[in-house]
């Protein structure tokens, strides 16, 4: 039987109250074997038929049968890219609450990307985790709306874009922490501060900005476009930056860096340039992670709480799952400026 158009058959779906397997095949015209393989992440049924099914449960919603298979004692999370301290850090606030709920972590990577490819939500649907963790990463909408529909949990960590207001999301005050690092550079008496920004899509990039914006707007420094640029939150392009930075006529005597790795690629840049810091340049980052304070000299930034996001993360995605409502919807944790060696007053008096 051909598959009939999902919705030309809304009308003779029930209403009120999702559909059990049988129903959706009787709707799209397909066996209740290709509507499991569907609901269980299989790929092995033509594109049409998937998405036609997945239609279905998303316009009426999917019934369970009445002793549904448990969920697998998991709990997946997802990175962008898996690489360096940040995903250590996420992973040692997860595996606590994992351990404490007698749940196996699953880890899979983007390569880069911050949305999964076609393919990612297949697999997470047919591991069928306890819940899910998307770090620095978002999945599409209809990505999303399978797991919802799959009754998967899903929690953003600093989630790259707007929070959304459908799914939990904890992040950090990114704002705070900009504000605190460029305004810890101007009571020093800096006033020629560069920042090298990640990405202008993610909202924490953008957040940092505007805090770096607002201190100098507080004190009446005009902000020199001159002095920002957007890097990748890469060590390359930190270096990269700094050297178009430190080449300037007019160059700067402090760099606020997003985050730590750029941070490194202006350290980089700077000794290049026979530069000393702090003594010729003022350096801050922004992260916090364990290499910081090895840095020669140890470097001033902010802290931001990754162990801690990723444990209430986690402690999230068990609440939902086990249907527990929760107390907030969007969690935001707090910065903080931690002063090490890398930033002094400006040796030369700055320009105004």
């Amino acid at each position: 039987m051909a598959p009939i158009d999902a919705s030309a058959s809304q009308g003779d779906a029930p209403q009120g109250e999702p559909l059990t397997i049988a129903q959706i095949a009787e709707l799209a015209g397909v066996s209740t074997a290709t509507v499991s393989k569907v609901v269980n992440g299989r790929v092995d049924v033509a594109l049409e038929t998937r998405g036609l099914i997945e239609e279905l449960i998303r316009r009426h919603g999917y019934r369970r049968q009445k002793r549904p298979s448990k969920p697998t004692a998991l709990l997946e999370v997802v990175f962008h890219e898996l690489r360096g301290l940040y995903g250590i850090e996420i992973l040692n606030g997860v595996h606590p609450v994992a351990r404490q709920h007698g749940l196996g972590v699953v880890v899979s990577e983007l390569e880069g990307r911050h949305t999964p490819g076609r393919g990612w939500v297949e697999e997470v649907l047919a591991r069928r985790p306890t819940g899910v963790l998307s770090v620095f990463a978002g999945p599409t909408v209809d990505q999303s709306e399978q797991l919802d529909s799959r009754g998967i949990p899903l929690v953003f960590v600093d989630p790259t874009g707007e929070p959304s207001h459908r799914f939990p999301s904890v992040g950090a005050s990114n704002w705070n922490g900009g504000l605190a690092a460029t305004r810890h550079l101007l009571e020093l008496g800096h006033r020629r501060i560069a920042v090298i920004t990640g990405p202008e899509h993610m909202i924490a990039s953008r957040a940092r900005l505007d805090g770096y914006r607002a201190a100098m707007d507080l004190v009446g420094v005009p902000v020199d476009p001159g002095l920002m640029r957007v890097g990748d939150f890469e060590i390359a392009s930190g270096r990269e930056l700094a050297r178009e930075l430190l080449r300037l006529s007019e160059p700067p005597t402090a760099v606020f860096a997003c985050n730590d790795g750029m941070a490194l690629g202006v350290y980089q840049a700077a000794t290049e340039a026979g530069l000393r810091i702090p003594d010729d340049l003022s350096v801050v980052g922004f992260d916090d992670l364990p290499l910081a304070e090895w840095h020669i000299p140890p470097l001033t930034t902010v802290r931001q709480p990754l162990h801690e996001m990723a444990a209430a993360a986690a402690n999230m995605v068990v609440a939902v799952a086990e249907g527990k409502a929760l107390h907030r919807h969007r969690v935001e944790l707090s910065t903080e400026l931690i002063e090490r060696a890398s930033t002094a007053p400006p040796r030369r008096t700055a320009f105004r």
